[in-house]
């Protein structure tokens, strides 16, 4: 029998796609936000497609400072996108 793939909704163009090919941002339980790029650290996660767009989509309707319950300053946005640039075409 074929291992079910999970989906997982992407906070900026709100598709289902299969879990591995998203980017889990996650808020750690002391409140730090970070990309978790295994997909395994500890505390409430959010997913995004690995594109600059859907980024910006979910920073304009404030979907991933609502998924994960706290406020994400402006210079973290900006330390997202450049970890999904220097991960963007590898895998894990």
């Amino acid at each position: 029998m074929p291992k079910k793939i999970p989906m997982r909704q992407c906070l900026g163009c709100r598709e289902m796609k299969p879990k591995p090919e998203l980017v889990r941002v996650v808020r750690s339980p002391e409140g730090t936000v970070s990309v978790d790029l295994r997909g395994k650290a500890p505390g409430r996660g959010a997913y995004v497609c690995p594109s600059a767009d859907c980024l910006k989509k979910a920073l304009r309707s404030r979907a991933l400072s609502r998924n994960l319950g706290v406020e994400i300053p402006p210079d973290l946005y900006d330390t997202l996108a450049q970890q999904m640039e220097e991960t963007d075409g590898t895998t894990n």
